[in-house]
């Protein structure tokens, strides 16, 4: 089977090392998008807006998070229909005004409007980067392939915060820090536009060469699914990819918790913008890193313990965050967070690799995204109003033992998915 240039295709890493690689670059710009607001939009409501209920402050999170999530769901769809680089392309075409909206914002409702653009390209591109990503490689390497393109996206939210952080203090919170999303936007646009070749023959490939389960699991669910069908068996039927939906719902409610109020928390504790740019990297820097480990362990490993495991640090990791007072204790709280993390966001995006029949894996891997990025609108809601009614650390806490309680459904409702062929 050749691709739409005539060249042959096969399946594999390595065998396609030039073009996952660019994608890998890819997905460090859309990482770069989102860490332009890590450090500093939850400051400039405070201090450029006068927001001081944290319910109204979270609602550039609820905005992002409702937009990606109902973006993610549409984009598998668009990517069967259309093709994978189509979608990647219009995503950030929608991207290029975000960090101008941003710097001109006269009220809070730009900066709103602005996440709602934000949201759509990020579910558009960080979508469509993971599907090309695991139509390219094959069932073999899925989690290091996800590995890889978590790190890329999650290190260059790291390194972001905390540049944005650094000129925020320098220079002042706008507009300089957005001028690296300007710059992310135009090279992310003629990246993709430029260079990046169709990969959806690739899961043509691989489905015309499907090999079932030794066990037999969840071969019975076919190739020929509707989006109906498809959405019932991601979200609630199907035991693996329904435990795989919530974890990644509640991993992103937590994440949502620590982008918006982290640094409230920080700059009430008497922390310069400085040292909050600091602890706005740690927690994604970590993440990033040990997601080139923990995917490819889950290869060899299996996914399930990852999960599971990865929740329940999550949630001691939260517990930590509340109790700490100082900053050197709240680094040691986001690194662990960010290793929490590490252990289970490329393993969840694999299980559904490995569940999701080549056919419709793209609309699975959307609806399983349609719940995770739905995490942060949740997270949004449930944080600020558990902080203006009980305060920061109480939030904190409730959304540690929501975490704990995700890891144990994992643990009693997943089976492996990863079976060694």
């Amino acid at each position: 089977m050749n691709d739409d240039a005539g060249r042959p295709m096969r399946l594999g890493l390595r065998q396609n090392a030039g073009q996952f690689t660019l994608l890998v670059a890819v997905n460090a710009l859309v990482g770069g998008m989102l860490g332009q607001e890590r450090t500093v939009l939850p400051l400039l409501a405070e201090t450029v807006f006068d927001l001081k209920a944290y319910t109204a402050a979270l609602t550039f999170i609820l905005a992002f998070g409702v937009a990606k999530a109902a973006t993610n769901y549409f984009a598998g769809t668009l990517s069967d229909r259309f093709g994978r680089k189509p979608v990647l392309v219009g995503g950030w075409l929608v991207a290029v005004p975000v960090p101008l909206l941003l710097i001109w914002a006269p009220s809070w409702a730009w900066i709103v409007a602005a996440n709602v653009l934000l949201g759509v390209s990020q579910g558009l591109t960080w979508s469509t980067t993971v599907v090309m990503k695991i139509d390219l490689v094959g069932p073999a390497r899925r989690g290091l392939a996800m590995g890889f393109n978590e790190a890329a996206g999650y290190l260059a939210v790291a390194v972001t915060a905390l540049a944005t952080g650094y000129l925020a203090a320098a220079y002042g919170l706008r507009p300089t820090p957005f001028y690296l999303g300007i710059a992310f936007a135009s090279l992310g646009l003629g990246i993709s536009a430029a260079f990046v070749r169709e990969t959806q023959g690739f899961a043509r490939l691989e489905a015309a060469s499907h090999v079932p389960r030794r066990d037999g699991r969840h071969d019975h669910l076919g190739d020929h699914l509707t989006n109906g069908q498809v959405f019932l068996q991601t979200s609630f039927r199907e035991p693996a990819l329904s435990a795989a939906s919530q974890a990644g719902m509640v991993n992103n409610l937590n994440d949502g918790l620590a982008w918006g109020l982290f640094p409230v928390l920080f700059l009430a504790s008497g922390l310069s913008i400085g040292q909050i740019g600091v602890l706005a990297a740690v927690y994604p820097a970590v993440w990033g890193l040990g997601q080139l480990g923990t995917g490819a362990l889950s290869d060899r490993w299996g996914r399930k313990r990852l999960i599971a495991g990865g929740m329940l640090v999550q949630a001691a990791a939260l517990g930590m965050v509340a109790a700490a007072d100082s900053f050197a204790w709240w680094v040691l709280a986001g690194a662990l967070l960010g290793l929490g993390t590490a252990m289970v966001y490329p393993t969840l995006l694999a299980a559904v690799g490995d569940v999701a029949h080549p056919a419709w894996r793209a609309r699975a891997v959307g609806t399983y995204r349609l719940w995770r990025d739905g995490g942060f609108a949740v997270g949004a809601l449930l944080a600020g109003v558990l902080a203006d009614l009980f305060g920061l650390r109480v939030a904190i806490s409730a959304v540690a033992l929501l975490t704990a309680a995700s890891g144990i459904v994992v643990a009693t409702r997943m089976y492996e998915t990863h079976v060694r062929r």
